[in-house]
Order: C-alpha cells, then sequence, then structure tokens
C-alpha cells in the first residue's frame, strides 16, 4: 500500500483483519462490554433486593441473636364474628333482621329507631307499631308493651341474630339497631356495632 498525503499530513492506513476494519471491530467490542456490564449490574441489583438483612443484639444473657428485619407486610383483612342463631327465641326476630338489611342505606339517615319499628312490624314480631320517639326509649317500650326481654349479654358481637340492642346517649336520642348474621342494621348497615353506651340486648320468645 503507499501512503497518502494531504497538505503535507501524512495518514496511516487502517488496517483490515477479515474485510473488517479494525475501528469496527473495537466499536462492536466496546458495545458487547457494555452491555455485559449492565447485565451484571441488574443482576446485583435483583438479588440484593432478596436480601434478608439482619438485626443483631445481644440477650439478656449476654448471647449475641439476629433476627431478620421485615420490612414489608401483607395487609390482613379485619373479620368479625359472625353472630349465632338462638334456636330459643322468636324466629320472627330473624325475620326483622332479613327486612331491615333490605331496607337499609349505606349510610344513617337519623332514623334508626323508626326503620327499626317498620322491621319488627313487618316481621310479625310485634303486634302494633311502637310509640316512643327517642330510640333509647325502645328498651323500656319493648319489654313493657312487646314481651321482649334483656339477655345478659354486654358484648354487641355476642348479642345472637335478631335481637335488638338498645344505646344510650346523654342529651341525644340514642341508638337502636338489629343484629344480622354479619353486622348491624337500623337505617344503615353497619359491620360493627354502635360506639354508644349499651343499654341492653332484648329478644323475645
Amino acid at each position: 500500500m503507499e501512503n497518502s498525503s494531504k497538505n503535507g499530513l501524512h495518514t496511516l492506513p487502517i488496517e483490515s483483519i477479515g474485510g473488517a476494519s479494525v475501528r469496527k471491530i473495537t466499536l462492536l467490542l466496546t458495545v458487547v462490554f457494555t452491555a455485559c456490564a449492565a447485565f451484571s449490574a441488574s443482576a446485583a441489583q435483583t438479588e440484593s433486593l432478596h436480601f434478608k438483612t439482619q438485626f443483631v443484639f445481644k440477650d439478656r444473657d449476654g448471647k449475641t441473636v439476629s433476627a431478620p428485619i421485615v420490612d414489608q407486610y401483607q395487609q390482613k383483612k379485619l373479620v368479625y364474628p359472625s353472630a349465632k342463631i338462638d334456636p330459643k327465641l322468636d324466629p320472627k326476630l330473624m325475620r326483622a333482621a332479613t327486612i331491615a338489611q333490605e331496607r337499609a342505606h349505606a349510610h344513617s339517615n337519623a332514623r334508626c329507631w323508626h326503620y327499626v319499628k317498620d322491621a319488627l312490624l313487618a316481621s310479625g314480631a310485634v303486634d302494633s307499631r311502637p310509640k316512643s320517639v327517642l330510640a333509647k326509649q325502645a328498651a323500656d317500650e319493648l319489654v313493657r308493651d312487646y314481651g321482649f326481654k334483656k339477655l345478659p349479654i354486654r358484648d354487641p358481637f355476642a348479642a345472637p341474630v335478631g335481637s335488638v340492642l338498645v344505646y344510650n346517649a346523654r342529651g341525644a336520642a340514642g341508638h337502636v339497631e338489629i343484629r344480622t348474621k354479619n353486622g348491624f342494621v337500623s337505617d344503615f348497615r353497619s359491620n360493627t356495632p354502635s360506639k354508644r353506651a349499651l343499654i341492653g340486648v332484648f329478644a323475645k320468645n
């Protein structure tokens, strides 16, 4: 090969190997090495995600122990206890619970005793519509006029299906609801009982 010159500067010829220039081969090798390095870094990062950090401490006997640090958790859905069916109670009370459940709303309309009255009457659990105005008055009226009895239960979750729970409230109307299999119902449905002070759980045979 002859050396070429331009403007008095000499340029060395580009050597070829198997028809490919050294410059192209060098560029190709650079790309390959870069890709391998990126893959190795990604693999190392993936492995570090599964690494369990250990918390090392000494117990009261001076022994060094360790435990894995948990930085993730699986949220569990709260499960409330289901109500039991008391075969000794009037089955019309269970019907009242079903009727109240079907008519209830998602949120309260401040008409709990109104809806419970309607459900008790529609099911035949009472033979006339209760006349008391305030929800907290329901306990006395149900016992006095409709044959209900106060059950020896203080935990609302332990109330049987169809029983009527009456709550007190200082300076307010109080609250009344019927226990269903999976919750409590009045003019609205709830998985949990009222937070008001419980007057009692009432039912009839």
